[in-house]
């Protein structure tokens, strides 16, 4: 059973490392939309007293989470076409990924916050985040830093922590190009 386990973590390195490399042409090409998931944090869900306007009231990045953000920026700088345009949820851990990572500030877009529980008001932030996308022509690359459940309702993709997602609007949804992970 070990070795069976083993060979299948064996299989999963090389196909991670492909999925990376993919993510990082596409990305190079320039002209692509990504949906990055803000870097690590210290833990897993916002307080009681969260407060959108206050970063004490919120789970932010962990030290770790400062360096993948670090990271991340430094391989953009070295691997991908330049961002042409840089929005993130208004959430502390977003807004800090996306300021450590490309080194300017971000434009706070409201519909990459947390999807909120009620039905109708997810679809509108979905619709929103899809207008987005489906507007861009640019021809460098547009990175919107988000929250894993947002990235998965759009994608059906789980993302770790400061993993980059690569999609095309495909009629009402996304179609994955690739996906980069640091």
């Amino acid at each position: 059973m070990i070795r069976f386990v083993l060979a299948l973590l064996l299989l999963a390195v090389p196909a991670a490392a492909q999925a990376t490399d993919a993510g990082w042409a596409l990305l190079r090409d320039g002209g692509h939309v990504v949906l990055l998931r803000h870097a690590m944090v210290t833990g897993t869900t916002d307080p009681a007293n969260f407060n959108i306007d206050n970063c004490a009231s919120q789970v932010n990045l962990s030290a770790r989470g400062k360096q993948q953000a670090s990271k991340i920026g430094a391989l953009f700088a070295a691997r991908a076409a330049p961002v042409e345009r840089l929005l993130s949820s208004r959430y502390c851990r977003c807004l800090d990924t996306a300021r450590i990572a490309f080194e300017t500030e971000p434009e706070p877009f409201e519909p990459l916050d947390l999807l909120k529980g009620d039905d109708s008001q997810k679809a509108a932030q979905i619709a929103a985040i899809l207008n987005e996308i489906r507007a861009y022509s640019g021809s460098d690359n547009l990175v919107m830093v988000t929250h894993l459940e947002d990235i998965l309702a759009l994608t059906g993709i789980s993302p770790r922590e400061g993993e980059a997602v690569v999609v095309e609007p495909r009629g009402d949804t996304l179609r994955v190009l690739g996906r980069v992970t640091f």
